[in-house]
């Protein structure tokens, strides 16, 4: 994504709710989105047209019923390029904003495993978790190392999809330089 006004219209605390709780449950309605996250049905019908607007949901052609207007998300993802959100402020502060919102994000994914440690079995608990390193890297190298990892990440998902013992994970990747 290359358009501020774009990445702008999902830098909104709602709007990236919203747009996560319809990422990973699937389809829902202003209703239960807004019972969900103790918002008025009008106001979550506003923010999911919003999305609608830019590209980032879409009516669910699955209606349970003609009544109700499902929403879906459509990518699983939000991606953006960096430098050209920095060429305006508008861009710099909604790319700050979503960056800030994936380290809650993590931060979340993280506590929730460690309160609820108890309730995974030990091969759950033996591969859950973080590590860091700090290496030499060239900017090219970065990226090349996240479309790499990106992809296999991607391969997984699809040899897994079917397993039984498979269930939603958390994968972030984060690279930063330092001073």
């Amino acid at each position: 994504m290359s358009d501020p006004r774009t990445l702008k219209a999902v830098a909104h605390p709602l709007r990236v709710r919203l747009l996560g709780a319809l990422r990973f449950d699937g389809p829902a309605t202003a209703t239960e989105l807004g019972a969900r996250f103790g918002e008025s049905s009008g106001s979550t019908s506003y923010h999911l047209r919003q999305l609608a607007r830019y590209g980032f949901v879409v009516e669910d052609a699955e209606q349970r019923d003609r009544r109700e207007r499902r929403w879906r998300a459509v990518h699983r993802m939000t991606s953006w390029s960096n430098a050209e959100m920095a060429a305006t402020p508008e861009g710099r502060e909604a790319s700050a904003f979503l960056s800030r919102r994936q380290v809650e994000v993590l931060t979340d994914a993280a506590e929730t495993f460690e309160r609820d440690r108890d309730s995974w079995g030990p091969e759950w608990i033996e591969v859950a978790g973080m590590s860091d390193d700090v290496v030499r890297l060239s900017p090219a190298s970065v990226a090349s190392l996240s479309e790499r990892m990106w992809a296999m990440l991607r391969e997984a998902a699809d040899r897994d999809k079917d397993a039984p013992d498979a269930r939603p994970v958390s994968v972030f990747l984060a690279a930063h330089p330092r001073p």
